[in-house]
């Protein structure tokens, strides 16, 4: 039997290897204007518990937040700003062999010009060298697609740096986007989901037990500190889920069942 946690009443998730569960509905720390300072990962523990704002290299050190919309599903709205983790090796073996697998709840607005075709609603890349790790994304015409970067070469996109892409989301709607990377040394498959159990991108990903990812960032590809913003995606976020190992299919169905897209 698969072990779970109880989250929303009767709503279960697998609990193996759960690392992060964001959801709006709780967790969120507001100040006295209404911008989201924090938002408390619900798995517990000290490990990777908090995101938080993240002031540096913006001339207005607020610019950043988020801010909380009631309708339902509860989310958090996002406008080229983040909220960061500051444990820098929680998500360390993401891309080193433990695999993962990330679910995202999320509406996309239009997006702002900034980096060409890299607006990020999360991610874990290191700031700086060659950029390892983890990130989920969308071109300027919001086409979704996510990567890993194993950092053997730099190039934004190669076969050390694979590209999933996707559908364009349709705008005013939510949608259901995983992203899924197996385990193991060598090639792994590399996966992208939205809004069915069938995979819609598929690739092959080179495992390098050395890569070194950073901080992770919700909002944003990685601690952007040098351009907060332009590389971060303007939606809504409702829950964002990752584990530390590749899902079953069973699994990513159930969770596909407890996150209702409409």
């Amino acid at each position: 039997m698969v072990a779970a946690i109880v989250v929303a009443g009767a709503a279960e998730v697998p609990a193996s290897g759960l690392l992060v569960d964001l959801d709006a509905r709780k967790g969120v720390t507001l100040d006295g204007q209404g911008r989201v300072m924090c938002w408390r990962n619900q798995v517990g523990g000290e490990a990777a518990r908090d995101f938080v704002g993240q002031p540096l290299g913006r001339p207005d050190a607020f610019s950043g937040l988020p801010s909380v919309v009631k309708a339902e599903p509860v989310s958090l709205a996002f406008r080229q700003q983040e909220l960061l983790c500051h444990d820098e090796s929680a998500f360390d073996e993401l891309i080193r062999g433990s695999g993962c697998t990330w679910v995202v709840l999320l509406k996309v607005y239009p997006q702002r010009v900034g980096l060409k075709d890299v607006n990020s609603f999360f991610g874990n890349l290191r700031n700086g060298q060659k950029y390892e790790g983890i990130w989920g994304c969308l071109d300027d015409d919001n086409t979704v697609w996510w990567g890993a970067r194993n950092g053997l070469t730099f190039g934004r996109f190669d076969i050390n740096n694979p590209k999933l892409s996707g559908p364009k989301l349709e705008e005013g709607r939510f949608h259901f986007v995983a992203g899924r990377l197996g385990a193991g040394l060598g090639e792994v498959p590399v996966e992208l989901f939205v809004n069915s159990l069938k995979p819609c991108a598929t690739g092959r990903f080179p495992v390098n037990p050395q890569a070194d990812s950073s901080k992770l960032s919700i909002g944003q590809e990685r601690d952007a500190t040098q351009h907060p913003g332009k590389e971060s995606f303007d939606g809504e976020i409702a829950r964002f889920l990752l584990w530390n190992r590749p899902l079953t299919d069973g699994e990513l169905k159930t969770v596909f069942g407890q996150l209702p897209t409409r």
